[in-house]
């Protein structure tokens, strides 16, 4: 099973974190945001994997520092548990409706950090939200899970469902990047011999 379990502590929050990549979509997320609790659930169970998350953090200032750490939580775990990337897909990409909205997404399990993040969210705020925190999330996670992640709006003007649509998206597109390739499971998907 190709997993890992994280502890991360700052002076603005203290997060404990689980992720199985060769799951079935189960969730337990408790970050004390209710909308991003809901997004990691998504994530979870759009790309498959098995995910818990308890974060507790300084929400009395805002959900900046959740948000973002709880992004670097999950993209060091992600790295951990992709091992060495051996058998890997390595590519994955969707165009994803959520509604009215259209959202692209393509990912590239490269061991390169990039983020190309061309999405509009009108609104300042979803629920408690900041819409912002959006791509802090997403930059956070490329960052320390070393992947390549575009996320393209290409329709669509209500912010719930553009984030909704971000998040089911780079979920979906993940999850086929970091499935198992039968016809080259004892390969590494580079000509490098490394990712």
């Amino acid at each position: 099973m190709r997993s890992a379990q994280l502890a991360r502590k700052t002076k603005e929050t203290d997060i404990s974190l689980c992720l199985c990549l060769d799951g079935t979509g189960k969730s337990d997320i408790q970050s004390g945001c209710g909308f991003l609790d809901h997004m990691l659930t998504l994530f979870a169970k759009h790309a498959g994997y098995d995910l818990e998350v308890s974060c507790d953090g300084d929400k009395e200032v805002d959900f900046h520092h959740t948000t973002e750490d709880i992004g670097i939580a999950l993209g060091k775990a992600f790295l951990t548990a992709l091992g060495d990337k051996r058998g890997i897909v390595r590519y994955g990409d969707i165009v994803l409706p959520m509604d009215e909205s259209l959202i692209a997404a393509a990912v590239d399990i490269s061991g390169r950090d990039y983020l190309s993040f061309a999405m509009q969210i009108p609104a300042e705020k979803v629920g408690d939200f900041d819409t912002e925190l959006c791509e802090e999330f997403f930059m956070a996670f490329v960052r320390e899970a070393k992947i390549t992640l575009h996320l393209t709006q290409l329709a669509g003007k209500n912010s719930h469902h553009l984030i909704e649509g971000a998040f089911k998206a780079a979920a979906r597109a993940l999850g086929k990047a970091t499935a198992i390739d039968e016809k080259r499971k004892d390969e590494i998907p580079s000509t490098k011999g490394v990712l």
